[in-house]
């Protein structure tokens, strides 16, 4: 997995290329864990994203919780998102 991190202002976007799986999570919740203080605001790109497990869902609630809530996840597949769906998270995450 790939992360790509623009930060603009107060937001940051994390782009992920590849699969989030128990491998490639601890990469993603170190970066998140670098985060500054500063930042208010953070998107996930998932539009690059091919496969999310478990311990990536499990990172992006720790992100979400993190950014007190303002999270947004663009461009996940119809096969990522059905997986929040199953998980209910797609109603406490905003979604585009």
């Amino acid at each position: 997995m790939t992360i790509k991190k623009i930060q603009n202002g107060n937001e940051v976007t994390l782009a992920l290329e590849g699969w989030l799986d128990t491998q490639a999570a601890p990469e993603l919740l170190a970066e998140l864990e670098k985060t500054e203080d500063g930042i208010n605001s953070m998107v996930f790109d998932f539009s690059g994203l091919e496969y999310i497990a478990s311990t990536g869902v499990r990172a992006v609630v720790f992100a979400y919780k993190k950014m007190n809530g303002a999270l947004t996840v663009k461009g996940a597949s119809p096969r990522i998102l059905n997986i929040f769906k199953t998980t209910g998270i797609d109603k406490t995450v905003h979604f585009e």
